[in-house]
């Protein structure tokens, strides 16, 4: 009899300094769901742009998690498609879409990045900015990594709502690896090097080890905000942040 393993998750998006200025609501979104020993896990961040990037992020989070988490590891690639599928549809058919087109998508501009756990292998699947990391335990220097990807302007990402987003979507297999984290834009240069090479241990320690030892949802949840919305972070960078950590034991 195979053992299940026990998956503990925590994650947190906020608002960030720039939308709190303008009196816009975070635009970011992150949602996971476990079922047995599976786990899936988005996140996204919605185009500052784009009118209902909220609602954009919030779709593909919330779709994902429902149809992927009963999904299996062998064709995940092509349910994360389907899902995808799923996720446009429904924004096509939003009361806010007026078109109730394709064309209509561009107002809910969002990125995403997923991660799909079972039995000790894990893909991601990444649309644009953010980044997926995986690790064992406390080795910090052996991971991999889903990078964020741009266009031709460091300021120029992808979006799921894009007509060719099919082009955009990648995905990243790994295998024994028992720490996950996702993290959008607003975060990604706390936590890795410009070239993404190297982690900056300086940043990511302190939280890991503190996630590591507190179990209690609420609190660690807390102290994510807490470290995100801090003053220095907030002038490092002021856009929305989210951050979600998944331990496999």
């Amino acid at each position: 009899m195979k053992k299940t393993r026990q998956i503990r998750t925590v994650g947190t998006s906020l608002r960030g300094a720039w939308h709190k200025a303008k009196n816009m609501p975070c635009q970011d979104c992150y949602r996971a769901k476990n079922k047995d020993d599976k786990m899936v896990a988005v996140v996204s961040d919605g185009a500052g742009s784009a009118r209902y990037s909220s609602i954009g992020a919030r779709i593909i989070c919330e779709t994902m998690c429902d149809l992927l988490v009963n999904s299996d590891i062998a064709r995940i690639e092509e349910d994360v498609i389907r899902a995808i599928t799923v996720a446009r549809d429904k924004l096509i058919l939003h009361r806010l879409n007026k078109s109730k087109s394709a064309s209509g998508l561009v107002d809910f501009s969002a990125t995403m990045v997923g991660v799909f756990y079972q039995q000790g292998r894990g893909v991601f699947f990444h649309i644009g900015d953010g980044a997926g990391i995986a690790f064992k335990g406390g080795d910090y220097s052996d991971f991999v990594i889903s990078e964020p990807e741009n266009g031709a302007f460091s300021c120029e990402t992808y979006f799921y709502t894009m007509n060719d987003w099919q082009d955009c979507l990648r995905f990243t297999s790994f295998r024994d690896k028992d720490r996950l984290m996702l993290m959008t834009d607003g975060v990604t240069g706390f936590v890795f090097s410009d070239d993404f090479y190297r982690i900056r241990q300086n940043f990511l320690l302190p939280i890991v080890e503190y996630l590591e030892k507190e179990e209690r949802s609420t609190y660690a949840e807390k102290v994510l905000r807490n470290t995100l919305e801090d003053k220095k972070a907030q002038r490092l960078n002021a856009d929305d942040k989210t951050i979600f950590w998944a331990k496999i034991s």
